[in-house]
């Protein structure tokens, strides 16, 4: 389960707080907000009840106000890392914190058509990027928000959190991608990291692809140019924001 507690606390807030900052200005400093009573009522549910009540439970929040990426950032996964302390602190058993973070899951599943929609959508050049874990990582939550965040962007996304190498290497000889971007969710994985960048770069379809690492780990800027990656990102926000000049560079 330290995957499971690694990938709430780690991958998801980390990754994805940021992102808020370009959004938090939404509706101006007077804009209907998440309070953690909320977010307490929110993970309960999620635990106690169906997903259509989890769904009719967020919906509520919205009607208040609260926009979208505020009801991904800050509902959903400060939900989800309570059930994470929640099953730490053995207050309950596995079985539920993996039915609410099931049904976490399919609220994201359910918002994002509105979700990939957004202003920021309309500007889109429809690049594309590959988001994907290392080979054998747990943290699939994390990667589907990400990759939400893209889509709103305007990204076209192939993201499989669950990926084989065979699945990548397969994938990136049959599709184009300007920018490839792969999550590191532990210090061991960095050890993977620089044969599978090798082997994706030999079996791309676009010569020039560009790699961007991320995830909970730190990694320095010399370390990913020894493993061939070309740059590394922090959270969310600055994901997009290098891959898109990633691809912007790319000749």
């Amino acid at each position: 389960m330290d995957w499971f507690v690694r990938t709430i606390e780690a991958e998801i807030i980390p990754r994805l707080v940021a992102a808020h900052r370009q959004d938090s200005t939404h509706g101006g400093p007077l804009a209907a907000k998440v309070f953690p009573e909320d977010v307490v009522a929110f993970s309960d549910i999620t635990m106690q009840h169906d997903a259509a009540a989890c769904l009719e439970f967020v919906e509520s929040i919205r009607s208040r106000g609260v926009s979208l990426p505020a009801i991904y950032l800050d509902l959903i996964a400060p939900a989800a890392s309570r059930l994470g302390a929640l099953w730490c602190e053995d207050r309950c058993d596995f079985t539920l914190v993996t039915v609410g973070l099931w049904r976490m899951q399919q609220v994201l599943y359910d918002l994002s058509p509105e979700f990939r929609t957004g202003p920021e959508a309309a500007l889109a050049q429809q690049r594309r990027i590959m988001l994907s874990a290392v080979p054998g990582s747990q943290h699939t939550m994390g990667i589907l928000m990400v990759s939400e965040f893209f889509h709103r962007a305007g990204w076209q996304v192939w993201g499989e959190p669950m990926a084989t190498r065979e699945d990548l290497l397969g994938a990136v000889s049959r599709q184009w991608f300007d920018v490839i971007g792969i999550s590191v969710g532990s210090e061991p994985q960095l050890e993977k990291v620089g044969e599978l960048i090798h082997g994706l770069r030999r079996a791309s379809k676009n010569p020039e692809v560009r790699v961007m690492l991320g995830g909970p780990v730190t990694i320095s800027s010399d370390y990913a140019r020894q493993c061939g990656a070309n740059a590394v990102a922090a959270d969310a926000e600055q994901a997009i924001a290098i891959a898109t000049q990633l691809a912007l560079d790319a000749p």
